[in-house]
């Protein structure tokens, strides 16, 4: 149980009925919107840094990421698990030990790996177990991922200090893993939010949790996010 006075920009989730797959847990319908696969323009991002992070639906955690300054592209996969190649039906079925993820391109002078870590625990609740908002299962676990002993550093040093602050009832069980390979998620999946508003889960979990962030994150936000 988290408490209500939290570390810089947390936001709490709602426990809707509905999952990140599309499937209503009413009538077991699945809803997603499988949208022709859209191109993703190809850029120039060797001069950026990189970071991973697994915090619930990759759909939501996109459009967060995404909206920080010093972020330069975004994009929705899994990592965390032993299996190559997998696939979205092979991870949202628990085939496969990944987890949904995202890898984020950023530049280190306009943003600190600091900084988005803080947006990573500001953004999901870290004390839930194979579990975020509606959607369950060990591939929604929270994750931290780094590249190097520094990266590793800063996360332990940010989770001693959520500790030490007591800023949650509940112990945090986010991994704190050493990063080993991100595959991209399927083309539709790339974006999901924007290119998809009318779908239920987005309208219901993905922008009300986006909303939330900017709440509660405006220092962090590009000029452009309303």
């Amino acid at each position: 149980m988290k408490k209500k006075y939290l570390l810089p920009g947390f936001l709490a989730l709602s426990l809707l009925f509905i999952s990140c797959t599309g499937q209503n847990k009413n009538n077991g319908q699945v809803a997603v919107q499988m949208q022709p696969e859209a191109k993703i323009d190809i850029q120039d991002l060797q001069k950026y840094e990189t970071a991973y992070f697994a915090s619930g639906c990759f759909w939501c955690v996109e459009v967060i990421f995404e909206s920080v300054k010093g972020v330069k592209e975004v994009f929705s996969g899994y990592s965390g698990g032993s299996e190559t190649d997998p696939t979205y039906e092979d991870v949202a079925y628990g085939n496969t030990s990944h987890a949904e993820s995202v890898e984020v391109y950023y530049d280190p002078s306009k943003v600190s790996f600091l900084e988005l870590v803080q947006v990573f625990f500001g953004s999901h609740d870290p004390t839930t177990l194979n579990r975020q908002g509606p959607d369950r299962g060990p591939h929604y676990r929270s994750i931290a991922f780094y590249k190097n002993e520094s990266e590793q550093q800063v996360i332990n040093a940010y989770i001693q200090a959520l500790n030490e602050s007591q800023v949650y009832d509940q112990p945090i069980v986010t991994e704190v893993v050493a990063f080993e390979k991100f595959y991209k998620a399927e083309d539709y999946h790339q974006d999901y939010e924007r290119r998809n508003p009318n779908n239920s889960y987005v309208r219901n979990v993905s922008v009300p949790r986006f909303n939330r962030f900017k709440k509660n994150f405006p220092e962090y936000l590009k000029d452009d996010v309303h």
